[in-house]
């Protein structure tokens, strides 16, 4: 892989890192942080209705799940920006081939080959 491309995958992970942490800038200050009051605009921190608390906890608790699932991604942005300072961006971590630039367009985090994740995925 030459510098041109090191450095378009580099600006692509960058893009999507920076995009990642703003949505969970929001998720953090507009979902999790806000308390049941918040959320129903009542005056007093107790739902008129039990269906309401339900609503907001269930709110709450898909925002956590999105959150780390987020964060999981914006560790494998991490860790494909060190592979790509080590030089072994875009080699394959099972067969060592080079996996194409179409799937590093689509999946720029990926480590396998189409290859090698397809016996991945249907070996689970």
């Amino acid at each position: 892989m030459n510098k041109k491309d090191r450095d378009h995958y580099r600006k692509l992970i960058l893009e999507k890192r920076t995009r990642l942490l703003k949505e969970l800038g929001y998720l953090e200050n507009e979902v999790m942080a806000s308390t049941s009051k918040d959320s129903s605009g009542d005056l007093s921190a107790y739902s008129f209705h039990m269906a309401d608390q339900g609503t907001d906890a269930e709110e709450r608790e898909k925002a956590f799940l999105l959150a780390s699932r987020e964060g999981r991604f914006a560790y494998h942005l991490n860790e494909a920006l060190r592979r790509l300072d080590e030089g072994t961006y875009g080699t394959c971590e099972v067969c060592g081939k080079p996996i194409s630039p179409e799937r590093l367009e689509a999946v720029p985090h990926a480590t396998k080959c189409i290859e090698c994740k397809s016996t991945e995925e249907k070996s689970s």
